[in-house]
């Protein structure tokens, strides 16, 4: 009998302090993106896969909502931001099927959540928000 536990932590809670781990992710991302066969992996490697991919993705949200926190509400990279937001929340709530399809689909996610994250930290922030 094993004595091992997984954590499953899809929402990124307990890891919300520790710094990104984003070369691999990228490269785990960009793996899956060039996959063309949809019978290469079992149901079950790709709901692991799915699992790690939508963990990660919890962890960018709230990276991102912490640098969307501190632009002004008329901020039209706010707006966006919002957008790309209310996008990932839907998605990453969506139950895993055991396909490529669905493992790509939370792999173009996260790279999407990467750009909006890069953007937001490579622009200046006019103001802080205010409630």
């Amino acid at each position: 009998m094993s004595r091992h536990h997984v954590l499953h932590d899809p929402e990124g809670r307990l890891t919300a302090d520790l710094p990104l781990d984003r070369e691999p992710h990228e490269l785990l991302v960009k793996a899956v993106l060039g996959w063309t066969d949809p019978l290469a992996l079992q149901p079950g490697d790709y709901e692991q896969i799915a699992l790690q991919l939508t963990g990660h993705g919890w962890a960018l949200v709230a990276e991102v909502q912490g640098h969307v926190a501190e632009l002004a509400q008329d901020d039209p990279t706010r707006a966006l931001s919002e957008v790309v937001l209310r996008e990932a929340n839907g998605r990453l709530t969506e139950p895993y099927d055991g396909t490529m399809a669905c493992v790509q689909n939370r792999a173009r996610l996260v790279r999407a959540l990467y750009e909006r994250l890069d953007r937001l930290a490579s622009s200046p922030t006019t103001e802080p928000a205010t409630a």
